[in-house]
């Protein structure tokens, strides 16, 4: 008579959370992404502090017996190292750009210099 459909959700305490976890991380990271972007660069360390305190909070809680506790060190450790690689994409940026400026920057006095007319 109950058919079961794909996306249903787990009827227990973490089944909720447990569906939507992923959902949750990202945008735990995109909004701390958009914190550290706009402050200062001790963020960036407090980012790379979070991430291995989330890594080692979730090596240790990972076998716990409650599934919600699971679920939400889970997303405590997704979250946090999905904020680090956006840090850490946004320093590759950041340092591709000046190595570009400073490309055109040579070139252009390369071409100023060479000019023979």
């Amino acid at each position: 008579m109950l058919e079961s459909h794909p996306h249903a959700v787990e009827p227990e305490a973490g089944g909720w959370l447990r569906a939507r976890r992923a959902r949750i991380a990202l945008w735990i990271a995109a909004a701390e992404g958009i914190v550290v972007a706009i402050s200062h660069d001790l963020t960036k360390w407090t980012v790379l502090a979070l991430a291995a305190i989330s890594l080692v909070v979730w090596w240790v809680g990972r076998h716990s017996s409650a599934k919600i506790v699971r679920n939400v060190i889970w997303i405590l450790a997704a979250s946090q190292l999905l904020a680090l690689l956006l840090v850490v994409l946004a320093v590759i940026v950041k340092w591709a750009l000046i190595l570009g400026l400073v490309a055109f920057a040579v070139l252009g006095l390369a071409f100023l210099f060479f000019d023979r007319r």
